[in-house]
């Protein structure tokens, strides 16, 4: 009677059947767990126990644990189990409705590996280094064991390839806030910043998580011929916000309006009646535009560049050419400087006549009578 009741207590069991098993003992490559209704014991391989390389079977599990486990083969005095393979079923179907709703995965990083990233996530995620951040990182070893953000950009089950991608949520986060910046940032504003990149055309300024640029023209009151001459990257600076692209994604900067104009205590600077040297910029039909501060330019009129009648300026000057220049009149407030080059030069038009010596006893009203009369006798 007894031996019909154990017959009764063991249950049959088949491949594929899903089991609780209890941990019951933990062996270096094995692990031994008690099924409900049966008289044999269940064991799990260590290969079964992780999708992840693990070298230890106490490392993912620990006694009296409850196990969801799958039977893979059934021996007469033991039944095989994967616990293994139990989660990945479960685990690509929650990974599959997460990937069509382009939602985000929490996971630790369980390894480093040659070329990227591996996770656990019930089966085995692939993070390749190209898609760990969105800078360049030399060294991984840092990320064993963080817990990091990722979102799914492969996925197949048949395959068991599983791609995952942590640069995708950082720029995300960027995306967020750079938009949330844009909408509260307006023109006018002067704020404090951080260069970021250098190149030919300007600088790239960080200012608190979104980058607007700084057109080389911008940089400076002086002409600047590299941006890497008057900045390098890494350094705080000040910026005036130009204007904001909103729809896409563009901030002009300015460092030149935050600095004192070059207009500024002009007055002190270049006295009326003082003299200076500068370099003709542009010349018009009316004058030539002499620069004799960075960035403050004076108006030679045409009339004031020589006593010579000349009709244009370009018949004495050129563009680069060093001049030196009296200040005429000058006003901050206008931002006007008038200068001359006439006043420095030497009047060398005035004509001169030679009148007859005196020994000779000839006058200048004599001279001119003779001519009347000399007119009269012809008439």
């Amino acid at each position: 009677m007894s031996d019909e009741l154990n017959n009764i207590e063991v249950k049959s069991f088949n491949v594929g059947d899903k089991v609780k098993g209890i941990v019951t003992k933990i062996e270096e490559k094995q692990v031994i767990v008690s099924i409900e209704g049966s008289k044999v014991d269940g064991i799990i391989p260590i290969s079964e126990l992780s999708n992840l390389h693990i070298e230890q079977a106490a490392d993912v599990v620990q006694e009296g644990e409850t196990l969801d486990l799958v039977i893979t083969k059934v021996e007469e005095d033991a039944v095989i189990l994967s616990k293994r393979k139990l989660d990945a079923e479960k685990a690509w179907e929650d990974l599959k409705q997460t990937f069509e709703d382009d939602e985000v995965i929490e996971a630790t990083v369980n390894e480093v590996v040659k070329g990227g990233l591996v996770v656990d996530l019930g089966v085995r995620g692939f993070v390749p280094a190209s898609l760990v951040e969105d800078h360049f990182v030399e060294d991984f070893s840092d990320y064993k064991g963080k817990t990091l953000l990722f979102k799914i950009v492969e996925l197949d089950q048949d395959q068991n390839r599983l791609i995952l991608s942590h640069r995708a949520v950082v720029e995300s986060q960027k995306e967020e806030q750079k938009h949330a910046i844009l909408d509260r940032i307006e023109a006018g504003q002067v704020l404090e910043g951080t260069v970021q990149r250098l190149t030919n055309f300007g600088a790239f300024v960080d200012i608190g998580g979104v980058d607007g640029l700084v057109h080389i023209s911008q940089l400076s009151y002086e002409r600047v011929e590299s941006p890497s001459d008057v900045l390098k990257e890494g350094e705080k600076v000040q910026v005036k916000v130009l204007s904001v692209d909103r729809d896409n994604g563009r901030i002009s900067l300015s460092i030149k309006e935050t600095l004192p104009g070059p207009w500024k205590d002009v007055e002190e600077k270049m006295k009326k009646g003082s003299v200076h040297t500068g370099t003709v910029k542009r010349l018009v039909s009316f004058g030539a535009f002499v620069e004799v501060l960075p960035g403050v330019e004076g108006l030679v009129h045409i009339s004031q560049i020589s006593h010579k009648h000349i009709s244009t300026p370009h018949e004495v000057l050129k563009e680069g050419q060093e001049v030196k220049v009296k200040v005429l009149e000058v006003s901050e407030s206008e931002h006007r400087l008038s200068l001359s080059m006439k006043e420095l030069e030497e009047n060398d038009t005035q004509i001169d006549y030679e009148l007859p010596e005196e020994t000779t006893g000839f006058q200048l009203g004599d001279v001119i009578g003779d001519q009347l009369r000399k007119l009269r006798d012809q008439s």
